[in-house]
């Protein structure tokens, strides 16, 4: 418990310190706090809530980097222009789910997670609303129903025009194809 203190503590000096540029400290978060946060994140199912959750804590980091307190009526928007940069932490984790889901489903023979993936089960299910499952995210960001998805897990190529240009990554070489398709 101390030594995370200790380390929340470091991290502090970083954001509060006048001499290390705000590009620097961004990068810095892409680079020591976001890996933290979105440990795992391959297995998550995400609902609107914690889209909504992920956008104000990727806010919250830039907020406090720029010394824009939460009280200052600054909107997300001038934050993001003051700091340079977009949107990225929502959309890289999705790039990651789908890979995820692309890996998996192009290994060879049969294996408990290739079976569980498209995640149907025998039987009624329950009253009410349906919760929503994984593979809906991969159907909601593909556009794709669960068996299309599947075999455009086969052919890397046809996949990478899915996850790739969709999520704001570089694609061919590190050129940007159609950035506006940017999943929000």
């Amino acid at each position: 418990m101390k030594q995370r203190a200790d380390d929340r503590a470091s991290l502090q000096k970083i954001w509060q310190s006048h001499s290390i540029p705000i590009s620097t400290k961004i990068r810095l978060m892409k680079a020591l706090v976001w890996p933290v946060a979105t440990y795992g994140c391959e297995s998550w199912t995400l609902r609107r809530n914690e889209e909504t959750r992920l956008d104000a804590f990727e806010m919250k980091g830039l907020r406090k980097i720029l010394w824009v307190s939460w009280t200052a009526k600054k909107t997300n928007e001038w934050v993001l222009i003051k700091a340079g940069v977009k949107r990225e932490l929502l959309v890289t984790i999705k790039a990651r789910k789908l890979a995820y889901y692309g890996h998996t489903m192009r290994k060879q023979g049969s294996c408990l997670e290739k079976e569980i993936m498209p995640g149907t089960m025998p039987g009624a299910r329950r009253r009410g609303r349906p919760r929503t499952a994984w593979m809906d995210n991969i159907k909601t960001w593909t556009g794709l129903s669960v068996e299309e998805s599947i075999r455009m897990t086969k052919d890397r190529n046809e996949r990478r025009k899915y996850v790739r240009p969709r999520c704001g990554q570089p694609s061919d070489r590190g050129r940007l194809k159609n950035r506006t398709q940017i999943l929000v």
